[in-house]
């Protein structure tokens, strides 16, 4: 998909939807770029190939039903968990919105194919899941992120998101880190 951002067009077929097994290759390609990206000191995710996200991270998601992805013209170019499963360093963060645990949604591992960066794929993809929390009964939201992705903590400040706090976390084998905890109403 080597589209630049002028190369959309209002025509293109964009449909944010669950997952499917047939999804995982796709959805696998893009955290492998991903992993290129940051071994070539392209990107700042943090991530590690063959620690996280792998494979596995993308069928454990689809295997709880909680796995989505953005398909536009027939092509996977993001991915993401959604569910209301906070991080338990969560807890040691101070939220200005206190809400009840049925009330939370939280965005997990929001993956974008470097090939379509800078065409607002992030910002529909966080779109949807506001708009997937509301129509589950969900008022508050949450996502973290690693503290030396500015990328996305620009992102998600840019879409309204608060730091609400950064905590230590010994976060899914890649060692401790800084996690960027967010929140927005």
């Amino acid at each position: 998909m080597r589209r630049g951002r002028n190369d959309m067009t209002m025509e293109e077929t964009i449909m944010i939807r669950k997952a499917t097994r047939r999804d995982i290759p796709a959805i696998t390609r893009i955290y492998e770029r991903i992993h290129a990206r940051e071994e070539a000191g392209l990107g700042t995710t943090g991530w590690k190939r063959g620690i996280y996200p792998t494979e596995e991270t993308a069928r454990r998601a689809l295997a709880g039903d909680e796995l989505f992805v953005d398909e536009r013209e027939g092509e996977v170019v993001a991915a993401a968990r959604i569910n209301r499963v906070q991080e338990p360093e969560y807890a040691l963060c101070h939220w200005q919105y206190a809400a009840p645990e049925d009330k939370v949604m939280v965005l997990h591992t929001l993956t974008v194919d470097p090939e379509a960066a800078g065409q607002g794929v992030g910002s529909g993809f966080v779109a949807f899941y506001e708009q997937y929390a509301r129509e589950n009964g969900c008022s508050c939201l949450r996502m973290d992120t690693n503290q030396i992705n500015a990328p996305a903590r620009a992102l998600y400040k840019r879409l309204g998101y608060r730091e609400a706090g950064i905590v230590p976390c010994d976060f899914n084998g890649l060692g401790i880190l800084q996690l960027v905890c967010l929140e927005k109403r």
